[in-house]
């Protein structure tokens, strides 16, 4: 088995405070937590969104002119209610404070220096030869969070049209959703998306999480909002079910990487394989439904996790690109494989670093921050190209989908892929976050 010493990312105020006996004590049990103790009674506010067969409709429509136009409703809420916790002093440090530069060269990768985010953290024995592993709740979950470190619940519309509550009861029976901080955020708007809370499910994707992840991209409307998944061994710090998402305006440098098409699905979803990227993966995009795309998606996830292959999912341009890359740094470190100077630099690849963020943590590493080191600390992750060949062959099979290299859509221009990314990066870089939250809300709020 397995195991290295790993210093979790804090991402709720009481997974800090539950080992170091400063529980603040209020009534119930002192947290005002999600559990039976202090969940009973309680409201939160409802975001139901718009149910969508596919990107490409009206609604998609309306994402496309978000970009230069008024953003939707959920946009402004996720912004608005972030900034109140803000203010409110909820998170660890201000995240807006943090140095961030575009590192010069063709990709443009973006380097953050993040001092507080290594700083006074629980050490404890993760596991990391196991992606499936059962829920422990025993452990910090998402169940002992404040209530008011969550943002609203997220759920389905039931008659077709989005709407707002503020304040809403918290039916446990019914399994919600719900959207949180990280009060460690690595951007502007950083939250946690948490399917079916109240049902413990340990952390792997399925189908219906991960429809709701995309349904949350997509009814989110803009280009600069990007969801993300770490499996248990690829850096996924809570065995709790979750996806990640925050606001970053400038393209991903893995979103500007070129592609090849190697097989389209029954149902219409092209697969593309990642080129000149130091992480190989795959890439989907299309499908006849938003449903054929998360299934398809979701049934390759399905196998990696059955098979024990650690991954990341990065869910960008409003949905409408999904990025699936199995990963192996963190086998890697265990075994002792991984030079001492990556090691010290104390990046842990996930999927935001992997898509070319990488928040570094060391004023030196920042300095120094370079495409060449962004480079060879991505390639460390990257499964080899035999590995990847077989595992990308197990997961067509297990898709039955057959591996078409046919040379259509080939070596896509660099050039489109960064219109669809949206700004330039030191531009979108000095872009004001409040253009993001300003404009007409097109939903209907209840009282």
């Amino acid at each position: 088995m397995l195991r290295i010493k790993r210093v979790p990312t804090i991402v709720s105020n009481y997974q800090k405070e539950e080992g170091d006996g400063s529980v603040r004590v209020v009534g119930g049990c002192g947290r005002n937590c999600l559990k039976e103790c202090c969940v009973q009674g309680a409201k939160l506010p409802l975001y139901a969104y718009k149910r969508v067969d596919k990107i490409g409709n009206q609604k998609a429509l309306d994402v496309d002119e978000a970009r230069e136009s008024p953003v939707a409703f959920l946009d402004s809420l996720l912004l608005g209610e972030w900034e109140d916790r803000m203010e409110r002093g909820l998170f660890r440090y201000d995240v807006t404070a943090c140095e961030t530069k575009v590192i010069p060269g063709d990709y443009g990768f973006v380097a953050q220096l993040n001092e507080g985010r290594h700083l006074k953290k629980r050490p404890t024995e993760f596991q990391v030869d196991k992606v499936l592993q059962p829920f422990d709740g025993s452990k910090f979950n998402f169940t002992k969070v404040g209530q008011e470190e969550v943002l609203f619940q997220f759920e389905a519309s039931e008659d077709g049209e989005a709407y707002f509550i503020p304040g809403a009861p918290i039916a446990v029976e019914n399994t919600p959703s719900f959207v949180a901080i990280n009060v460690s955020p690595i951007e502007y708007g950083h939250v946690l998306l948490i399917p079916r809370i109240f049902e413990c499910l340990p952390q792997r994707i399925d189908y219906e999480s991960f429809l709701l992840a995309l349904h949350m991209t997509v009814e989110a409307g803009s280009p600069y909002f990007r969801l993300g998944y770490n499996s248990l061994g690829a850096f996924a710090t809570i065995n709790h079910l979750h996806f990640q998402a925050y606001y970053l305006a400038s393209p991903f440098p893995i979103e500007k990487a070129p592609t090849k098409k190697i097989g389209t699905t029954s149902n219409g979803v092209k697969i593309f394989e990642l080129l000149k990227y130091p992480v190989r993966g795959l890439v989907f995009e299309g499908g006849n439904s938003l449903q054929d795309l998360a299934k398809e998606v979701s049934d390759c996830c399905t196998f990696l996790q059955d098979t024990n292959i650690p991954y990341n999912v990065l869910i960008a341009d409003s949905g409408r690109r999904i990025f699936l890359l199995p990963q192996c740094y963190a086998e890697k470190q265990a075994l002792g494989e991984v030079s001492p100077e990556l090691l010290d630099t104390q990046v842990n690849p996930a999927v935001w670093e992997i898509s070319g963020h990488i928040v570094l943590k060391r004023r030196e590493d920042y300095d120094e921050a370079s495409e060449g080191n962004a480079w060879r600390l991505l390639a460390e992750v990257s499964l080899s190209e035999a590995r990847f060949e077989e595992v990308k062959a197990m997961i067509f099979e297990a898709i039955a989908c057959p591996v078409v290299e046919d040379g259509s859509d080939t070596l896509r221009e660099e050039a489109e892929l960064k219109s669809r990314s949206g700004l330039s990066e030191m531009d979108a870089i000095n872009s004001a976050a409040s253009s993001m939250v300003t404009g007409n809300h097109g939903c209907l709020v209840l009282q």
